[in-house]
């Protein structure tokens, strides 16, 4: 009799909730991630997030910061005790994640929705390079983003105008040419639009001729009189609101908070505690080692000194293109060089390609030599390592050999790509881009041109020294801009002294640091770091140096914070004596 009323009290009583654990906090960050990000859940087949667009009002900031801050009270409520090395490293990765994001939304700054290299506009048309088309629900999702993008177009600039009027504008001497970002975009035939692009293409096989001819329809109209409208007013807003109120000082400093907000980017981008002051030390000496290779190798090419060497090479029409099509074949057979000589740095290597296209043309002029951009396997794209094809007298091809190992591979692409491979929860191979590390790999990449015999004439090797003393530059420019009072004009005089750039990328390289606060500092902070951890792994291991097994030591995790890099290749190392003792 008492166990039966045992019994019927237990079935009687509440049902105690389950103790939480890490696999449920993941899971369901990754579901809400998903939810938030609806354009990353299509482009991984995730149905869900099918025709729509990312909230990007402040409300929205808000509640996706509270959210964050409760899966962050979530995680550190966990005990150690039963945690893998493995899952204390997704509980910490995620941890800096979320507390980055709640950090971030504390500053007014995050009204700055664009910037020289960024715009809401621009990502909009960056979706073609995102998305499937193979199917009918591929269309008719792409179909439902035309149609949203007026509404999320008023929404981002409602956004910026509270960037004006909190101050929050960036500098007046970063914007010269932004406005053909958005000009460019517009087309008087919608059928020319670059949005329209997916429509050229041949006919999925489950779309009938007469559907797709409707579609085509669709498509031409919601261009016609949602989109290119949107394009419009967004250009008015940018020409009569936002640049007449431009910042006048160069720097984020000047900006409401902009101290520690300048301060809180510089660890977000290099997962250090470094200051600013350290982080322009750490510059001055870099460009001053670097400084005197460059007047080596001139000296061995039969020049006085490196800046006469780099009028030179500036100038001489030999070492440029003479069209965008020489460019891009250029390209291309040096990034095919440098993949025929992979296997011999890299162990794991990725399935997924990439190609080799031009910048588009609205926003080539005021951005950067090249970029990457991700595909995904999931949804059948390849990467896109993409090669600036305008101001031809500004693009030598004596760069392209480090600006290829940057880019593509062994740089981003095969570091990109192989992270979305590796058997790690989703958040760490979509969301968990630590820039100190991914953009540290790419500068690291270069380097590994000396073992693949690239720089095999003074104007490459000189290339590839430009390159580091660029990315040594930023730490000193960076800093000089937002933390010592540095004007754009010096800031400029510091690059073209010192590198061997153009004119023309040293001024869009200032103007991307003065709109993106601290992210150039990762580069040359993240290659130092794993240059220094490969030092250390070389001398601990002697002859049983293994330099492929140390690449792949070092890429096994996928974008790690530095210190967990650090902890990562000292368990390779200590491995890999106890495998040859």
């Amino acid at each position: 009799m008492r166990s039966f009323l045992l019994a019927a009290a237990l079935l009687a009583a509440p049902a105690q909730a389950a103790p939480d654990s890490l696999s449920r906090v993941l899971q369901d960050h990754w579901a809400w991630a998903l939810r938030e990000d609806p354009v990353l859940a299509s482009s991984l087949g995730d149905r869900r997030g099918d025709g729509k667009l990312v909230d990007l009002s402040l409300a929205a900031d808000d509640r996706r910061a509270k959210e964050a801050a409760a899966f962050l009270a979530r995680l550190r409520a966990l005990p150690d005790a039963g945690l893998s090395s493995a899952d204390r490293a997704n509980r910490d990765i995620l941890a800096r994640l979320l507390d980055s994001q709640v950090r971030a939304n504390g500053f007014g700054q995050r009204a700055q929705l664009f910037n020289t290299y960024y715009g809401w506009h621009q990502g909009f048309v960056g979706l073609l390079g995102r998305s499937a088309f193979r199917s009918r629900a591929d269309y008719d999702s792409y179909l439902s983003r035309l149609a949203a993008y007026p509404a999320y177009n008023r929404e981002a600039l409602r956004v910026s105008e509270r960037a004006v009027a909190g101050g929050y504008a960036w500098p007046c001497s970063a914007l010269g040419g932004y406005e053909a970002s958005i000009a460019g975009l517009q087309a008087a035939d919608p059928a020319r639009s670059r949005l329209y692009e997916p429509f050229t293409r041949p006919r999925p096989a489950d779309v009938s001729a007469a559907d797709w001819v409707a579609l085509q329809s669709r498509a031409r109209r919601l261009i016609a009189e949602g989109v290119n409208p949107a394009f419009a007013e967004h250009l008015s807003f940018y020409r009569a609101r936002y640049l007449p109120n431009c910042a006048k000082a160069d720097g984020v400093s000047a900006q409401p908070d902009g101290a520690a907000f300048y301060a809180f980017r510089i660890g977000q981008e290099t997962t250090t505690d470094l200051s600013a002051d350290e982080v322009h030390r750490v510059g001055l000496a870099e460009v001053e080692r670097i400084g005197r290779e460059m007047d080596a190798v001139a000296k061995g090419a039969g020049f006085a000194d490196r800046t006469t060497y780099a009028t030179r090479l500036r100038t001489d029409p030999r070492h440029f293109a003479r069209t965008p099509d020489e460019l891009i074949a250029q390209a291309a057979l040096t990034a095919k060089l440098i993949d025929g000589k992979l296997p011999s740095l890299i162990g794991r290597l990725p399935r997924l390609p990439y190609g080799v296209r031009a910048i588009p043309a609205e926003v080539a002029a005021i951005t950067t030599t090249a970029y990457y951009s991700p595909g995904t396997p999931e949804a059948g794209l390849a990467g896109t390592y993409y090669v600036n094809t305008s101001k031809l007298d500004q693009r030598p091809l004596w760069e392209l050999p480090a600006l290829s190992l940057h880019e593509a591979v062994p740089g981003h692409h095969l570091q990109i790509a192989l992270s979305q491979e590796l058997d790690l929860p989703p958040f760490r191979r979509h969301l968990a881009q630590f820039n100190a590390f991914t953009e540290g790999w790419a500068l690291y990449a270069e380097r590994l041109g000396e073992e693949m015999g690239l720089y095999d004439t003074p104007e490459k090797r000189m290339g590839q020294l430009s390159y580091q003393m660029w990315r040594a530059t930023r730490l000193v420019v960076d800093t000089g801009l937002h933390a010592k009072g540095w004007g754009k004009a010096r800031a400029v005089a510091f690059m073209r002294r010192h590198t061997a750039l153009s004119d023309a990328n040293i001024d869009a390289e200032v103007n991307r640091y003065l709109s993106w606060p601290g992210q150039a500092l990762a580069y040359k902070l993240g290659e130092l770091h794993i240059s220094a951890l490969r030092r250390e792994a070389e001398a601990a291991l002697g002859p049983r140096f293994d330099l492929r097994r140390f690449h792949d030591a070092v890429l096994a995790q996928g974008a790690v914070p530095l210190d967990l890099l650090e902890r990562q290749v000292h368990k390779w190392v200590a491995t890999e004596k106890a495998g040859n003792d």
